[in-house]
């Protein structure tokens, strides 16, 4: 396994993705929803790797909720950066926002479009429990 860190661009939240692909071997997705086209977002997962979230000061992480309402994007209040998204209904799972990775130009594959409206909530949980990977959130301290 291997580490890669980011965060937001103030520093109040800090990323750890532990994986054991290669970047240029992962698969980045380009999800089609309003809300990702508009942030530009490029995510990954590793179903066998982890996602450790640390956040300084919880008051200033913001989660956004939309849509079918099975996740939190995880948004830094005061420098705007969206850095993961966690599940709400199940055993906890995220993707890492690549974009906000130190090393992001090291995910260098095509984003794959993908449209994930005709999802019912059911599946929309299923498919989050089998692809996305597990997640560990600290508050109050740094990562």
């Amino acid at each position: 396994m291997s580490a890669h860190r980011g965060g937001c661009h103030c520093g109040n939240i800090h990323l750890t993705l532990e994986t054991g692909i290669e970047p240029s071997e992962m698969e980045i997705r380009a999800c089609q929803c309003a809300f990702c086209v508009r942030h530009g977002s490029r995510a990954a997962a590793d179903p066998q790797g982890r996602l450790i979230v640390a956040v300084e000061d919880e008051a200033r992480l913001h989660r956004y909720r939309f849509g079918l309402r099975t996740a939190d994007y995880l948004i830094c209040r005061d420098c705007g950066v969206y850095v993961a998204a966690v599940t709400t209904d199940g055993e906890p799972r995220a993707i890492v926002i690549v974009n906000a990775l130190d090393d992001r130009p090291r995910f260098n594959r095509e984003p794959v479009p993908m449209d994930y409206d005709a999802e019912n909530k059911e599946g929309r949980i299923a498919r989050r429990q089998a692809r996305w990977m597990p997640v560990e959130i600290r508050s109050g301290l740094s990562g």
